[in-house]
């Protein structure tokens, strides 16, 4: 049984426009020691799904479909047994550790807090192991700053406080959203280095959402592509990578910055903007902005179709893709 099996997600939030389908029949499964990540643009629907997983989602949003966790539905699941597992089996690193840390804690009050919530520890050995946390997540002199507060910090210390807080109760699912935002590059990669490693040394899931296609690569063994609301292209890591068919993915890829590009050479981008959540048409949502797209694009959802081992997009137009991308490297 797996660990998360996440099936036909649907997501309803409520705007000033009306109703906004933010996820569109979303299915993955995540076994326990399995690294799986969510890429795509800021809107497509990476962080709502990740919040769902959590039971954090808006007031009023709508949720149908299924999100069993170690077997247990969470979808409808009382507050009370939320916040069981949240903190406990369920951990998350947010996005911006300032807005994650509680400017007038300090700490180590903080990282000690799900231990005496979830695991009943006293207020002295709650503090002796978020001392040890500390020093594991690379806070130098954990001790003498257990008392500190997060403005204390620089940014790339707040974000190890946040994975220290994360990891308090061993989950068995760890959530990264976008862990390494605003923080410079060499610090990104010792933040990444410090999850892989924790990951693979207690045995936890891992889902991470970025929107950064050099990140996904290092650190996960599966893939989704998401694109308003819906997963357009999945599989493993290294397949989708070698043989990215869909529109959507095809045109990330190509945005990529690249090494050796002549000085002052315009990025390819992606034509068209984002739509906001309330226009997306009920077909294929990137039907606006794709060269590929016919008029039946806009109008039915296209299935999931197999196009390698493991490796599935959703397409109508997959044949066209294929014979342009041959004629491109003809």
């Amino acid at each position: 049984m797996p660990l998360l099996e996440v099936s036909h997600l649907d997501i309803v939030l409520q705007t000033q426009r009306g109703p906004a389908r933010a996820v569109r029949d979303v299915s993955f499964t995540l076994e326990r020691g399995q690294t799986l990540g969510l890429v795509g643009e800021s809107g497509c629907g990476k962080s709502i799904t990740a919040l769902a997983l959590l039971g954090l989602l808006p007031e009023r949003a709508q949720v149908t479909g299924s999100i069993r966790f170690a077997g247990q539905e969470l979808v409808d699941l009382p507050e009370p047994r939320r916040r069981d597992l949240r903190g406990d089996r369920i951990g998350m690193i947010f996005q911006e550790p300032m807005t994650a840390l509680n400017p007038v804690h300090t700490i180590g009050d903080q990282v000690a807090e799900p231990l005496r919530l979830h695991r009943g520890l006293s207020r002295r050995a709650a503090r002796e192991q978020a001392v040890a946390l500390l020093d594991r997540v690379g806070i130098p002199d954990a001790r003498r700053r257990v008392d500190a507060y997060p403005h204390q910090f620089s940014g790339g210390q707040r974000q190890r406080i946040t994975i220290a807080m994360a990891l308090a109760c061993g989950p068995d699912l760890l959530i990264a959203d976008e862990p390494t935002t605003a923080l410079d590059v060499t610090v990104q990669q010792q933040i990444l280095a410090l999850v892989r490693d924790l990951v693979a040394e207690r045995g936890m899931a891992l889902l991470l959402i970025s929107h950064d296609l050099g990140v996904v690569a290092q650190n996960v063994q599966r893939l989704l592509v998401m694109y308003g609301g819906s997963v357009v292209e999945s599989g493993p890591t290294a397949e989708v990578f070698a043989h990215r068919i869909h529109p959507y993915t095809l045109g990330l890829f190509g945005a990529r910055p690249r090494l050796g590009g002549a000085r002052g050479a315009r990025l390819a981008t992606v034509p068209g903007t984002v739509p906001d959540l309330a226009d997306l048409p009920p077909g294929c949502p990137f039907a606006g902005r794709c060269r590929f797209a016919i008029p039946d694009c806009a109008v039915t959802a296209p299935p999931p179709v197999e196009v390698g081992p493991g490796h599935r997009a959703r397409c109508i137009r997959l044949d066209a893709v294929a014979a342009d991308r041959q004629a491109a490297t003809a």
